[in-house]
């Protein structure tokens, strides 16, 4: 589904990182104006002389002068509300992800480690992805869904962004058991152009992944596999409360070298006549599935999006042109009679 919310033209919110700049640059000047002031003789007396200065006024004007240009960005960027779901209909194929989050992915040998570097590949495969359906599942000792079957490819990035290795509460590596519910996962009037990518290390702590493999291509479903790490094997990083870092150990206290199991997962592949790739820090091989993809026969796939948007930005840029006029009519002097209830003394301000 298309987004709900959006911005027509999202490249004008890089203006809002000038406000920072702005601010400062306004605090410069105002500090310049302070130590000039100092320079002209007995500063307590100057501030007695100008008992209308107000240096919580040139806050506040600051605040509002830097709202309005947040505000006028923002109306420039066209924020827009779906008003109207309509249906379409589009050619292209089903792509379950299925991705180990078990401790071993915290491993080094590909940087920055084995889960980060394949969640950035995940990203930019959901870039590339026009017609298709995706969906992402989290595997440790246990399989669950992390983001149903969807063309939303916002809501699948926001989903991928929060996988963390804790995220599934008994380690392991159940590959089986993530095969078979990407299996039960695919869209119900789906029956072919369907495929599942299997990222992992491979350190299967499980029977079954054979059998679930198996099972995958009697449904005419393809699996592909990816391995994450180094046959050689490296130990698995962790953080201390203290902030130290060390080594995952077993029972007996040995170091922890967690390794890729390539037979594994090319057995896996070869069972549905998917492709095994070894992933490292040049690329991930998701190119080379993307391709094998692509080969597939794309069926037609129903989606809801919004076909019409309503306009917010006139509401943004009427706040902005309030801000102006309510920066304008806020001056820079103290108004004698409101000054001793809001704001501070004169003195208190400009000494401070």
């Amino acid at each position: 589904m298309s987004r709900a919310f959006r911005f027509e033209d999202e490249k004008y919110l890089l203006l809002l990182l000038a406000l920072p700049v702005i601010y400062f640059v306004m605090l410069w000047i105002h500090y310049r104006y302070l130590k000039r002031m100092k320079n002209w003789g007995d500063f307590s007396l100057i501030i007695r002389l100008m008992p209308g200065a107000s240096n919580f006024r040139f806050h506040l004007k600051t605040i509002l002068i830097l709202l309005a240009i947040a505000s006028a960005v923002i109306a420039l960027a066209r924020p827009q509300f779906g008003s109207k779901l309509t249906e379409v209909k589009r050619k292209g194929i089903e792509i379950m992800i299925a991705l180990d989050v078990s401790n071993s992915m915290m491993a080094e040998d590909i940087q920055p480690n084995r889960l980060e570097n394949a969640k950035l590949a995940i990203s930019r495969l959901i870039d590339r992805l026009e017609n298709d359906k995706i969906g992402l599942i989290v595997f440790a000792g246990d399989a669950y869904i992390q983001l149903p079957i969807t063309t939303d490819y916002n809501a699948a990035k926001l989903f991928l962004a929060s996988v963390n290795t804790d995220i599934v509460p008994r380690q392991g590596t159940s590959i089986g058991s993530a095969i078979r519910l990407a299996l039960r996962s695919f869209s119900p009037e789906s029956d072919k152009s369907r495929t599942i990518i299997v990222i992992t290390d491979g350190e299967n702590h499980e029977e079954g992944a054979i059998q679930a493999a198996a099972s995958a291509a009697e449904q005419g479903v393809k699996v592909h596999t990816i391995g994450m790490g180094s046959p050689k094997g490296v130990p698995i990083p962790v953080v201390l409360p203290g902030g130290q870092r060390n080594y995952r150990t077993d029972h007996e206290g040995n170091v922890i070298i967690s390794k890729l199991n390539e037979q594994l997962l090319r057995q896996i592949a070869a069972e549905t006549g998917g492709i095994y790739v070894r992933a490292n820090n040049a690329r991930t091989g998701l190119k080379t599935i993307i391709d094998e993809m692509n080969k597939l026969e794309k069926q037609e796939i129903k989606a809801q999006v919004y076909a019409e948007y309503d306009e917010q930005f006139p509401y943004f840029a009427g706040l902005a042109l309030f801000l102006i006029l309510l920066d304008v009519t806020v001056l820079n002097r103290k108004n004698r009679h409101l000054a001793k209830f809001f704001e501070p003394s004169n003195e208190q301000e400009l000494t401070s």
